[in-house]
């Protein structure tokens, strides 16, 4: 399966993966506004086989069926929510 990865300028660390390249009319207007410009990272071929460092390779695949597009998030601050030392 091909996706098409693209990073908010914006938004740190947050990644749409997109099952048609510049695919963007599948996102919703709110998601589309708070991702802000997006800038094209890499072109990937996905299969269950294939791992992705912070994604299960599965849900991407599905949520790219489903829904043209996969959200990747920052991962949560670990010390954030650790509290103060």
């Amino acid at each position: 399966m091909d996706c098409f990865v693209y990073k908010s300028v914006h938004k740190t660390d947050t990644y749409i993966f997109l099952r048609e390249e510049e695919g963007f009319d599948v996102l919703p207007d709110a998601l589309a506004e708070q991702l802000g410009e997006l800038a094209f990272v890499i072109s990937l071929q996905l299969s269950p086989e294939r791992k992705l460092a912070r994604e299960d390779v599965e849900a991407v695949m599905r949520n790219l069926r489903e829904q043209g597009f996969h959200l990747q998030l920052p991962l949560p601050d670990e010390s954030f929510m650790m509290g103060p030392s």
